[in-house]
């Protein structure tokens, strides 16, 4: 079945549907000749006329059947001419013709699905506020450009009357929405982001992310669109207003209180690290030479003990009267002198014991034997030498794996650094206790 009557004489000429326009969004189809406005030729479409869509446009055919308007949708790509064996999506136009050929009555727009519109958007200045500091409005200005095209002409035609739809317009709308959602992310970003108001034009990457997820759910809700982009190129302060000035000032005087005290911060945890480097540098020290220590510690008590000993005739403590007067015999500071001298004896005792040779071996007269040095060694530490340490801490610091048996040391009248498993006084250190056999 053809879409016309093929027994009944058409008349006029046959029709091309198609569109060539270069640039277009939404673009309504007329027949040749006909003039917008005049008549119902403007939608007036013959018999035998052929349909060209191109592949990314969609062609749609409205026109009014029972006082209700209908709409029909061929998609690109698609060359025919119009009848029913190859199109019968139309159909239902064929009552639609009048007797004799005379042509039925359609509008035909062409919707480009393939054309992505960029529509460039701007922002007045306006004021924003940083929630730290309400009295300061600080002008800021924004631009950009948003991307967007048709994936869903139904929805898209829903949203839109196509017989008077005007692309500037539409783009107008676009703009508008945009600027005004933009506007309202920008002035809140200080307070829902965190971001110093001073510091936004530093921001743009982060606000546009905010913006585009956003407006594209709202321009395709509001407008039936695909955004493709959204393009924040700049966002401007006014730099030379009175509330930029006076943000400024206030800011800064804050930032210089917090570097004020941020760095007497810092001093002081410096102060007291360096205090506690020192201190831990003294223990070592103190650990290293033990033996020392305890010898000088020793002469201290052996001088202040003397000193006392030297009083004890300034005093009166030695003397004892016979001749009944009331001074006499000094009980309590002899005894007190007794104490202070077996303390005296028991330190000099104690400091002399490592400087005296064994109790079989004598002292020519009037010589002063050397003290005994005890056996210490140097430890290299990362290419460093440290020391010296004696047994009994080169002893501790094997069994806390300071020292190992492949640890290098020396000591004096050693030829050269030797590891320690080859020193025979400490290869003890690293001997390992043998299981307990079972019985």
């Amino acid at each position: 079945m053809l879409l016309f009557d093929r027994s009944k004489k058409t008349g006029g000429f046959m029709d091309e549907i198609r569109c060539d326009e270069p640039s277009y969004l939404i673009w309504k189809w007329r027949p040749t000749g006909a003039q917008l406005g005049k008549g119902n030729r403007e939608n007036a479409i013959r018999w035998g006329s052929s349909l060209r869509v191109k592949d990314g446009e969609v062609a749609v055919f409205v026109y009014s059947r029972c006082n209700e308007t209908v709409q029909e949708y061929i998609e690109g790509p698609c060359d025919m001419i119009l009848n029913t064996k190859n199109l019968p999506i139309l159909a239902s136009l064929v009552g639609l013709a009048y007797e004799g050929g005379t042509p039925f009555q359609a509008e035909v727009y062409f919707i480009n699905l393939a054309r992505i519109i960029q529509v460039k958007f701007g922002v007045p200045f306006f004021d924003i506020y940083d929630p730290r500091f309400t009295d300061f409005g600080v002008p800021v200005a924004v631009r950009g450009t948003v991307s967007f095209s048709i994936e869903d002409y139904r929805a898209f035609i829903k949203l839109h009357r196509l017989n008077n739809f005007q692309l500037e317009d539409f783009q107008q709308q676009i703009r508008d929405a945009v600027s005004r959602y933009v506007k309202d992310t920008v002035a809140n970003a200080p307070a829902t982001h965190n971001i110093p108001v001073i510091q936004i034009e530093t921001k743009t990457a982060q606000i546009n992310d905010m913006v585009e997820y956003d407006l594209a759910e709202r321009l395709k809700e509001n407008f039936g669109i695909l955004v493709s982009g959204i393009d924040i190129g700049a966002i401007e302060i006014d730099k030379n207003s009175e509330g930029y000035h006076q943000l400024m000032a206030v800011t800064k005087n804050i930032a210089t209180v917090r570097i004020e005290a941020e760095t007497q911060d810092y001093m002081e945890r410096l102060r007291i690290h360096r205090e506690e480097e020192q201190y831990a540098a003294h223990k070592q020290t103190q650990t290293v030479n033990i033996g020392a220590f305890q010898v000088e510690k020793q002469a201290d008590v052996g001088i202040a003990g003397a000193q006392a000993l030297g009083q004890m005739g300034a005093n009166g403590t030695g003397n004892v009267n016979w001749g009944g007067s009331a001074d006499g015999f000094n009980m309590a500071a002899m005894m007190a002198s007794m104490t202070i001298g077996s303390a005296v004896g028991r330190n000099i005792a104690d400091a002399m014991n490592p400087m005296t040779g064994s109790m079989g071996q004598s002292t020519p007269a009037g010589v002063t034997p050397p003290p005994i040095l005890p056996v210490a060694y140097y430890v290299a530490v990362n290419s460093k030498a440290i020391g010296p340490f004696e047994l009994s801490v080169l002893a501790q610091m094997a069994s806390s794996g300071q020292l190992t048996a492949d640890s290098l040391v020396w000591k004096n009248g050693m030829s050269q650094w030797e590891k320690a498993k080859a020193v025979d006084e400490l290869k003890g250190l690293f001997s390992v206790m043998p299981p307990i056999p079972e019985e």
